[in-house]
């Protein structure tokens, strides 16, 4: 099945410790509406440089900022009054779970359509 690799700039400050973070807070988060984390990997690279990269599952559907912006040409950007409003109630679902359904609350910070992925059936 398809992924995607989010490797972190380890030059970047407070990356290793956001990594940590970030594979700690998605390992146990299980929600329809949460992007599936499938491994985070952290390893010594060919340099012997510190590598960590997190694997997800592949959202065919891309983001919603591309889809309401026709970012590259998309030709996408027609969402019905429905999708627009099922993918709000997507949204609204994975952010309460977040704040309200997990062991340690978790706020997103950065809600915003380039951060809203969507499936082959446009499920935020």
């Amino acid at each position: 099945r398809p992924i995607v690799v989010k490797v972190l700039n380890l030059e970047t400050r407070g990356a290793a410790k956001s990594f940590m973070a970030e594979c700690k807070a998605l390992a146990n988060m299980k929600h329809r509406n949460l992007v599936k984390i499938l491994t985070c990997c952290s390893s010594v690279d060919y340099d012997g440089e510190d590598f960590k990269a997190i694997v997800f599952e592949f959202m065919s559907n891309g983001s919603l900022e591309k889809l309401l912006h026709d970012i590259e040409g998309s030709d996408n950007h027609n969402l019905s009054f429905t999708q627009r409003i099922d993918i709000a109630l997507d949204v609204a679902h994975a952010l309460d779970y977040l704040h309200n359904d997990t062991e340690q609350v978790v706020v997103h910070c950065d809600v915003k359509p380039s951060n809203v992925l969507l499936d082959d059936d446009f499920v935020a």
